[in-house]
């Protein structure tokens, strides 16, 4: 318990490094609410990060934000900020809809950057932004999708416990309990390529992406809730889907950005829900080599959980259990079976503290790709034009219209 109140004091309150003489100055498109934590917070503790300037439409909020969080420029609207010399890199968390256009332009200005997921509205858009001439060449900016998750060394971990070849099932789930996203939120508006599965649903897919470390053939299922009548028919809050992938396992996710029914009994539907983001995979019954009669075999099929994958440096475990049988090769009556079950976490990677949060791990690796260093982990352009054809292939199947594009870009 010290250790946990320890480690999460040191993440969200963290002693700010001495900056050097010439570091990456950041600057911010909008005045978003998870900027504090993906970029400001991130940026203490590493002494080649500056967040230095901040462009919002509305001076008043933009100025307050600013004084804040103690961002020395303001910026009067977006393109002004892409104007900035002094900037070098760009954090784009602006609604869906408009990642590709500012990310285009922030490129076009020379600027590196670091775009949130998911990277654009649709797959059309991500063909276009991650193949372009802008990213494409040796000195070209680098522009990162940020799926922080998968630059924590909790979920690295985890991704070496998982014998791609021979996965069965691998299911990913993650929820907003109901009362956070209000039905007016912009993710929950099409023109601005709202959806669960453009928002919370991204986790998942992307986990079982990793997890199978390859495409999917087809998707099989996909079932969506529509907001309520009256609202954006249009818009999913909650999505599950199946897909088959290419050694015949199979994927399911279930997201839901509005998700209610309480706990253990009916009498609290309604109530919203709580429930920790979890990736579940089981793996085939394989044969292990043993010590036994020539008429007899030892079978073992493993299953590998990781709980609370999105945000791993508060809390996560990982864990393994494996079913393990002896039972003839003939007949197949079992003769003995029993259970072996282990617990893993893994706070601490190659670099930095327990305390750094998948954020600023991602961060890590956003600078160091700039400064033309390895990197632990990384999300490439195929990856995320990948990403945005399973979920624009996810929408088909459901019959729901792909999000689309603001024209005029």
């Amino acid at each position: 318990m010290l250790g946990f109140l320890r480690r999460n004091y040191e993440a969200w309150y963290p002693t700010e490094a001495p900056k050097q003489s010439n570091p990456i100055r950041i600057g911010l498109l909008g005045t978003s609410k998870i900027a504090p934590v993906a970029v400001i917070l991130a940026a203490k503790t590493h002494p080649e990060v500056f967040v230095a300037a901040v462009a919002g439409r509305d001076v008043k909020k933009t100025t307050a934000y600013a004084k804040k969080y103690r961002i020395p420029i303001i910026h009067k609207d977006y393109q002004a900020l892409l104007d900035d010399p002094a900037i070098d890199a760009i954090y784009n968390p602006l609604p869906n809809g408009l990642h590709f256009e500012w990310t285009i332009k922030a490129l076009k200005a020379g600027k590196h950057v670091l775009l949130e997921k998911p990277s654009v509205s649709n797959a059309t858009e991500a063909r276009e932004l991650f193949n372009s001439p802008l990213v494409s060449g040796p000195d070209s900016p680098v522009l990162l999708e940020a799926f922080h998750h998968a630059f924590h060394p909790a979920w690295q971990k985890f991704l070496t416990l998982i014998d791609r070849e021979n996965i069965a099932e691998a299911h990913a789930s993650m929820i907003i309990p109901k009362g956070i996203v209000p039905s007016y939120d912009i993710r929950c508006k099409y023109d601005l390529a709202g959806g669960c599965l453009m928002d919370v649903g991204t986790y998942p897919l992307s986990c079982i992406r990793m997890v199978f470390g390859t495409e999917p053939e087809e998707c099989l299922e996909a079932n969506h809730r529509k907001l309520p009548p009256g609202l954006d028919q249009k818009i999913d809050q909650a999505f599950s889907g199946k897909w088959r992938f290419p050694n015949g396992g199979m994927g399911t996710i279930n997201a839901d950005m509005i998700a209610d029914g309480g706990y253990f009994t009916s009498m609290l539907d309604g109530f919203p829900t709580v429930a920790l983001p979890k990736v579940e995979v089981k793996h085939r019954e394989v044969v292990v080599e043993s010590d036994l009669p020539t008429d007899q075999e030892h079978v073992v099929q493993q299953t590998v959980v990781m709980w609370h994958f999105t945000l791993p440096f508060v809390w996560h475990r990982i864990d393994i259990q494996e079913n393990h049988a002896v039972r003839g090769k003939t007949d197949g009556k079992i003769v003995k079976d029993w259970v072996e079950t282990s617990f893993l976490k893994e706070y601490r990677g190659k670099v930095g503290t327990d305390a750094w949060t998948t954020y600023r791990h991602q961060l890590e690796a956003f600078v160091n790709s700039i400064r033309k260093r390895p990197v632990a982990a990384w999300i490439d352009g195929s990856d995320s034009i990948k990403q945005m054809e399973m979920i624009d292939g996810a929408y088909k199947t459901a019959g729901l219209p792909v999000r689309p594009s603001i024209t005029g870009v």
